[in-house]
């Protein structure tokens, strides 16, 4: 197994943005991965909850490790197994736990999502944008295919001045400047390296460096490049439910071998391919998406504090 960076290699601090360290592939390993991050130099986690069945266990990881970022929100995949009370349930989470954020939410057209009624997907999103203005709380958002209704929903919910994150965003750049004067922030994850990369430069330098926000999607967006040396995850994983939690149309077929999980610590990878592309280094990059992170997490109740994330 690769080896994280050690913090003496990485000069850097980072904020994974999103990440879904609950996820029941990689759940026992958490405290080893967020340990083995934290060394190489990340500092925040925000770990998204997708369903009523796993808000728990992300209030448990945010109580149990003070670099977790909980969040709670009902996945589209997980729209048609929502109870009656689901937002019942949902504001209670956010009662008790006054340091979440929202997420993850979102409309999905993709080769999944499109089994699922899009109007009910609809209603379920748009529930969730109106309590995360209500709470004034950033809101984690997937989308798949589905960016025209995306700005179209965020313009007739809006404004949202605490802030959207737009979760492993692969949108065209032409979507940027509209999806940006919402308040929107674009969050780059490994799904990135899947995209050509002419299309990849040209999104990124679209998005204003203020807007800029790098994360993982672990166990998720594995990133895909020739000659880097990926951190895999250390855990065995055969009695685990290897059923996605959260996925992008994009993600690989779901495997039960640990080399497709992806470990927080390939943020790494991430900046540094972000970086290659916008053409800046990736010590800028480093401290500009950290800065960004920690004022869009830094809202009511949050743990994130601006004056005390300083170096």
């Amino acid at each position: 197994m690769a080896k994280a960076p050690g913090r003496a290699a990485s000069a850097v601090r980072l904020f994974d943005a999103h990440c879904h360290l609950q996820d029941p592939r990689i759940s026992a390993a958490a405290p080893s991965l967020i340990r083995a991050a934290t060394d190489s130099g990340v500092a925040r986690f925000a770990v998204n909850g997708t369903s009523e069945k796993d808000w728990h266990l992300v209030k448990q990881m945010g109580q149990e490790h003070p670099a977790v970022v909980p969040c709670f929100g009902l996945h589209p995949w997980w729209v048609p197994e929502r109870s009656p009370d689901w937002m019942d349930s949902l504001r209670q989470f956010f009662s008790e736990t006054p340091e979440a954020a929202v997420g993850e939410i979102g409309l999905d057209k993709g080769s999944h999502g499109k089994t699922i009624d899009f109007g009910e997907q609809v209603e379920v999103f748009q529930r969730q944008l109106e309590l995360a203005k209500e709470l004034e709380k950033p809101v984690s958002v997937h989308c798949v295919r589905a960016f025209g209704d995306l700005l179209e929903i965020l313009k007739r919910t809006g404004p949202f001045p605490a802030g959207v994150l737009l979760h492993s965003y692969l949108g065209s750049a032409e979507m940027v400047l509209g999806l940006a004067n919402l308040g929107c922030y674009f969050s780059l994850s490994g799904f990135l390296t899947g995209m050509k990369s002419t299309k990849a430069k040209k999104m990124l330098k679209a998005i204003p460096l203020d807007r800029i926000l790098l994360e993982t999607d672990a166990p998720d967006a594995l990133p895909k490049l020739d000659n880097v040396s990926l951190v895999t995850v250390p855990v065995d994983t055969s009695d685990a439910d290897t059923e996605k939690c959260d996925t992008d149309s994009t993600s690989p077929a779901v495997s039960s071998s640990n080399e497709s999980l992806n470990h927080p610590s390939n943020i790494h990878i991430v900046l540094t391919y972000v970086a290659s592309l916008l053409e800046i280094p990736e010590a800028e990059l480093a401290e500009v998406s950290y800065k960004n992170a920690t004022k869009l997490f830094s809202y009511p109740g949050s743990k994130v504090h601006p004056e005390a994330e300083t170096v």
